[in-house]
């Protein structure tokens, strides 16, 4: 069925398990009256909805790969040039220039690389060597005022898995900062773009608010 005006399109390119998005989307979305939430790899579906939301997990050069294959990537950059766009950990990360993990370019949305975390600094501030990837619950530093933290407290603790991270040409797009033997960007945003390297779904009721903020969000 196509997505029709007012929907919310989570783009599947096959990487990642996406019902846990999906699920946190539309328990958020029934709270407001927002039509429906589906899960679509149709290119036209994308384009047709009104809010998409750009998540995933594994390997970036397999996501890049997928969302070539399934002719999803005119339909991904379009949406972020004019829709209200959330890019969640992978999905942050596939809207820069290039990545370090298979040295693999991306989408070219923001000016920038995503680096691997650094194993000479991979150090606690007791001088305990850290683990990559980087998973479990870590605070997220507003480095800017954005709608989507609306009613979220800066410092406020989200959950991560992700070995690598973006790192930004314009530093005016950072958002969100976080800490783990080095801080690294974790949020950045533009005009109707933002992506967090963060699972919002994954993230209690920080996430929740995030994604409700998303769904209410006018760029």
């Amino acid at each position: 069925m196509p997505v029709a005006p007012g929907n919310i399109a989570v783009i599947d390119y096959g990487m990642g398990n996406l019902r846990s998005v999906w699920q946190a989307l539309v328990h958020v979305a029934s709270a407001t009256g927002t039509p429906k939430v589906v899960v679509t790899a149709d290119p036209a579906e994308v384009m047709a909805a009104e809010r998409v939301v750009f998540p995933g997990q594994g390997a970036m050069p397999d996501c890049m790969r997928e969302l070539e294959a399934r002719g999803l990537r005119a339909a991904v950059i379009e949406a972020a040039k004019n829709k209200p766009f959330l890019g969640i950990c992978i999905g942050q990360q596939m809207l820069f220039e290039h990545s370090e993990e298979g040295d693999v370019p991306g989408l070219g949305v923001f000016a920038g690389r995503v680096r691997h975390f650094p194993a000479e600094k991979m150090l606690a501030a007791n001088g305990d060597k850290l683990k990559v990837p980087h998973m479990g619950w870590n605070e997220v530093v507003h480095t800017r005022s954005h709608a989507l933290w609306d009613g979220i407290d800066d410092g406020a603790r989200f959950y991560f898995v992700h070995s690598y991270y973006v790192d930004p040409v314009d530093r005016e797009c950072v958002m969100g900062a976080t800490n783990y033997g080095l801080p690294f960007t974790s949020a950045v945003a533009r005009d109707n773009i933002f992506a967090i390297q963060c699972h919002p779904e994954k993230s209690a009721q920080a996430g929740l608010r995030l994604l409700s903020n998303f769904i209410n969000w006018k760029p």
